[in-house]
């Protein structure tokens, strides 16, 4: 889990761990590794033995980082054995009470009024938080400074504490908080509403025209791990993914079960890779 504990992906990859472990008769570890946006996971995972035994909780940050990073020390598409996509789940950008604009189109209002004036903290340079606010701020014109943090946790907490003013994080964590008062919320990066959360909309709704970054996490192996392995793991995932309880947990979460092929997520990856890349070069952002 190239991500701090406590995220989206982090949850996710427990509550399916889980069950795959009951499925496989084998114990599911999940290892936090956060840092430089998932990238210190990520390549561990990268350089692992091809046994099956090591996976990576992946998101679009395995794409993302390829992207930002020329001299990334992985290839998104070929260091890896796609094995399925876990779920679909929605980002959305949030705040603390505190500031002056309850919804999209004053906040954009706000910012250009008080250019610097507002701070966002992200997941970390290069995670999906951080290019899906760089999107957001190259679309409305606006300069909000970036404050990285070492993973979405993090963040939220300083959000939440008013150390912060805005963030861009998981809808799964972040929802209690906003149904609790201590949160509010702007829209979602997504390209439609959350069936967990219908009352928020979309950026693009809210007024941000032809916005939307859609959020996934998936199971990958090492480059190499044999095919029959993958599929013994793929079959567990989707068993586990499809289980009643598994599922309406997600669901009750805000998060999307999916379970497709390993070619068909191979094509996402390789798709979102074209995405992002033409993001990066759009917003000019950068790894500060």
């Amino acid at each position: 889990m190239p991500l701090a504990a406590g995220g989206t992906g982090d949850t996710l990859a427990r509550v399916v761990g889980e069950e795959m472990a009951k499925i496989l008769g084998q114990p599911f570890v999940v290892e936090n590794r956060p840092g430089s946006g998932g990238v210190i996971g990520i390549e561990a995972v990268a350089k692992s033995p091809p046994d099956g035994y090591t996976l990576l909780s992946s998101s679009p940050a395995q794409v993302i980082h390829p992207a930002l990073r020329p001299n990334v020390g992985y290839d998104a598409v070929k260091d890896f054995e796609p094995i399925t996509v876990i779920a679909n789940t929605h980002q959305l950008i949030v705040g603390h009470p505190s500031v002056p604009a309850s919804n999209v189109k004053e906040l954009v209002a706000y910012a250009k009024r008080n250019p610097g004036k507002l701070n966002y903290g992200s997941a970390g340079s290069g995670s999906a938080t951080h290019l899906n606010m760089e999107m957001f701020k190259m679309m409305t014109g606006t300069f909000i400074v970036h404050i990285p943090y070492r993973g979405s946790t993090q963040s939220r907490q300083d959000l939440v504490a008013g150390e912060v003013q805005l963030s861009v994080d998981g809808l799964l964590p972040t929802l209690p908080l906003i149904r609790a008062g201590k949160l509010k919320a702007f829209g979602l990066a997504s390209s439609r509403r959350s069936p967990a959360a219908p009352e928020i909309p979309t950026l693009a709704e809210a007024g941000v025209a032809g916005y939307a970054s859609d959020t996934w996490y998936g199971l990958v192996a090492p480059r190499g791990t044999p095919r029959e392995i993958v599929q013994i793991l793929h079959a567990a995932a989707i068993k586990s993914i499809h289980m009643p309880a598994v599922h309406d947990r997600l669901v009750k979460q805000g998060a999307e079960p999916v379970g497709n092929s390993p070619d068909e997520f191979r094509k996402l990856i390789e798709n979102e890779l074209v995405m992002w890349t033409k993001v990066v070069k759009a917003t000019g952002a950068k790894v500060d």
